[in-house]
């Protein structure tokens, strides 16, 4: 009976058998179990590891090292995870202009995958323009060959983190700690329409009424605002023929 539901359940352990033998009736202990599991040489086989595409970041783009110089010079993505009331698990997925602060797109989803980080790029390209790099830790929605050779397509220059370096991309770490503290931690999510309306509102009051301690209290709606009043007063230089 132990052999059974060892073949049955091949990533239990002793413990775990012990408690089925037990759902089905029978009257043994664990420490039996364990003398009987070691006699007939069972053992949880090893985790494969996975083949897919290795980690490709580094720490020559971490924030300190490819700091955002402008507006649309830098833009970071990343994703978070959140359950409903139900404990159905959704994705967002966030992206913001590192230089201003301001959230230039979102999405909540069930699933997001390196097709829906391409369809929102999309719409945020077409909303606000290309950036010139774009910063994402090694997700593999992120590292997929597809999604990176689109962007290189688009002149947009994708670069990831060192593995396991999340300050390395701090201003959308940052940002998602904000919206999980101020909104997700706060508020029971019925359904992923909820979601959808609740955390696009919220994403609307930090770019446009939050006040924002790196941008001397300025909200990122008027940082972007003062930046691009800058820009069009700042005379250009004249090159030398």
């Amino acid at each position: 009976a132990m052999r059974v539901i060892a073949d049955a359940h091949p990533r239990w352990g002793y413990r775990r058998v012990h408690a089925g033998l037990a759902a089905d009736g029978w009257q043994v202990n664990v420490k039996r179990v364990e003398r009987l599991w070691r006699a007939q040489g069972l053992q949880v086989p090893p985790r494969r590891k996975g083949a897919g595409q290795k980690a490709l970041g580094s720490d020559e783009h971490a924030l300190w090292a490819l700091p955002a110089l402008r507006v649309g010079h830098v833009w970071s993505y990343d994703f978070m995870s959140v359950r409903t009331e139900r404990g159905v698990a959704l994705r967002v997925l966030n992206i913001v202009d590192e230089y201003t602060r301001v959230c230039v797109g979102y999405d909540v989803d069930y699933s997001i995958g390196a097709a829906g980080v391409r369809k929102l790029l999309e719409r945020v390209f077409a909303e606000h323009g290309r950036p010139e790099v774009i910063r994402s830790d090694n997700g593999r929605e992120f590292i997929a060959t597809s999604l990176l050779g689109w962007l290189c397509e688009q002149g947009v220059r994708p670069v990831q983190v060192a593995k396991a370096s999340p300050q390395q991309n701090g201003f959308i770490e940052r940002f998602n700690g904000s919206m999980r503290d101020e909104l997700l931690h706060r508020e029971v999510l019925h359904s992923l329409t909820e979601a959808r309306v609740l955390i696009g509102q919220w994403v609307r009051h930090y770019n446009t009424e939050r006040p924002h301690s790196g941008l001397q209290m300025r909200t990122p709606a008027a940082f972007a605002r003062y930046c691009a009043e800058q820009a069009a007063t700042t005379p250009v230089s004249r090159q030398p023929a």
